[in-house]
Formats: structure tokens, sequence, C-alpha cells
């Protein structure tokens, strides 16, 4: 099974929540996310993603999750498995030790609601923005473009502003750390890029 999504970037959070209201879909309470990502060494940012292992360390309520993703056909096309750990300093060290380094923290708050098969999730990620993720889980065989159209398509009849990235919480905070240190942005990946050119704004 793949994890296929797509998110959005969200303008008014308050008429999505409304609309997505109006559908039958309601979000729970928002819930506190601090994620640490890593990467590969020797990967940097604007590097291709697709085919390499990416890491990630969760820590909710206390709880800690530790992540492993690895992209197919886009970045928001994973391979993904995911399982508890009981200490994340000691899982953080483990994982530097396996060929990793530390690339950003990315801390939101999230809500999560679903309809029918599409698990939702609108993020408040710090110091970036207000985000919309749609996912399905999907057989290995199955289209990742048709998915990510069917989400997508979703998106539209809610009749709300929202732009289609294709870029990952990563990227995207790493984006705003060079922007508000004053320093030139780094490039999209190659991946990210082919994306965002098929992507049409809702």
């Amino acid at each position: 099974m793949r994890e296929v999504e797509v998110k959005y970037e969200v303008a008014d959070p308050a008429t999505l929540l409304a609309a997505l209201g109006a559908r039958g879909v309601k979000l729970g309470e928002p819930v506190f996310q601090d994620d640490q990502a890593f990467a590969p060494v020797g990967w940097s940012f604007g590097d291709s993603r697709l085919g390499l292992p990416f890491l990630r360390l969760r820590t909710v309520n206390g709880r800690h999750w530790f992540t492993f993703k690895q992209p197919g056909a886009n970045a928001q096309d994973c391979l993904e498995y995911e399982t508890e750990v009981v200490d994340r300093e000691q899982m953080h060290q483990a994982i530097l030790r396996m060929g990793y380094w530390a690339t950003v923290r990315i801390a939101k708050s999230r809500r999560t609601g679903r309809h029918g098969e599409v698990s939702l999730c609108l993020d408040e990620v710090e110091n970036v923005g207000t985000f919309l993720e749609l996912e399905r889980m999907v057989a290995a065989d199955q289209s990742t473009a048709g998915v990510q159209d069917e989400l997508a398509a979703f998106v539209s009849t809610l009749g709300t502003e929202a732009r289609r990235t294709a870029l990952t919480y990563d990227s995207l905070v790493r984006a705003a750390q060079e922007g508000a240190a004053g320093v030139p942005v780094s490039r999209v990946s190659t991946d990210d890029a082919r994306t965002a050119a098929t992507s049409s704004p809702v």
C-alpha cells in the first residue's frame, strides 16, 4: 500500500471549514505535532526525492512515532511505514548513525476528519501558513495521477479559495527559514517543479 495525497494552501480556514461541514465532514479538535525531518546524507533541498528513503520523528501528547517514507511517482506519492517508539532522543541519535541528517523541525496544529476513504488534515504550520491535505491509501499498482486528480476534484467542489502546492512541509519550512534570514530561497526540487507545472489553482 502507498499513501497518495494532495496539498492546498488555504486563504480562509473558516470558509473552508464551513464548506467541509456542508459536505458532512467534521474535523476534530486541534492537536499539536512536533516533527523532525531527516534526509539521507548527501541529499540537499532541491535534489530529487524520487526513490529515496526519508525519515521522520513525531511527538504528539508525549508519544513518539518513527516514520519511513519513500516517494514514488512524485513527492506526494509515498511508500510509508510507521511505528511508535519509546525514546525519541535515542531514536534520533540512531537515525543520525544510519546515514541521515536532521533537516528541519516542523511544528503544526492539526485537525483531522474523513470523507469516505479519504483522510483530511487541516494544518496550521508555524511560520508558514494553513494547509489542507487529502490522503488516500492505495494499492501498489493503482495510478497515482488518477488518485490525485480525484482528490483535487473534491477540493474544487468546495468552492473555497485554495492554491495547490506540490511542496512537502519540510521544503515549505526551509523556504520560510531562508526567506526570514534574508537569503535566496533554495530552488524547488525537480520533482516538485514538475508536479507544480501540472497543478492548477482552485
